[in-house]
């Protein structure tokens, strides 16, 4: 009886505690021991950020592209080119576009070089507002 195991035997100590509250309280469980998986887990979460970071931008440009030229036609013309429900339709068009082109965007190697992002980082960044700026006029 060596190691752990053997003297949690000896002393009759059930499986640890922490380890079954840490299971129980995680999101993601990696079954094994292989630091294979963490990297992958890494990779695949990164991933997901990213791809939010790249939909956020492309809704606000698309919405405050919109808004602006609704907002100077209404001014200029005194009526606007898009109403309420056409507003919509091009808003949900976007979106399904936009899911689509970046859901399907797999993880690269690139994202692994990154820095880590803290919890308390903001979602949209100020170079995501300077690309948003750039990209609508």
């Amino acid at each position: 009886m060596a190691g752990i195991d053997g003297l949690r035997k000896v002393l009759s100590i059930p499986e640890p505690v922490g380890t079954k509250v840490a299971k129980e309280s995680s999101d993601i469980i990696i079954l094994d021991d292989n630091f294979a998986s963490v990297v992958k887990v890494v990779r695949w979460g990164r991933s997901v950020y990213a791809n939010i970071q790249k939909f956020i931008q492309f809704q606000l440009t698309v919405n405050v592209a919109a808004l602006i030229i609704n907002v100077v036609a209404a001014v200029s013309a005194g009526d606007v080119p898009l109403n309420a429900v056409q507003l919509l339709w091009v808003n949900l068009i976007m979106v399904t576009l936009g899911v689509l082109a970046l859901a399907t965007e797999p993880p690269t190697d690139h994202l692994m070089r990154r820095a880590p992002v803290g919890r308390r980082e903001l979602l949209v960044t100020n170079i995501m507002w300077r690309n948003l700026l750039i990209q609508v006029k």
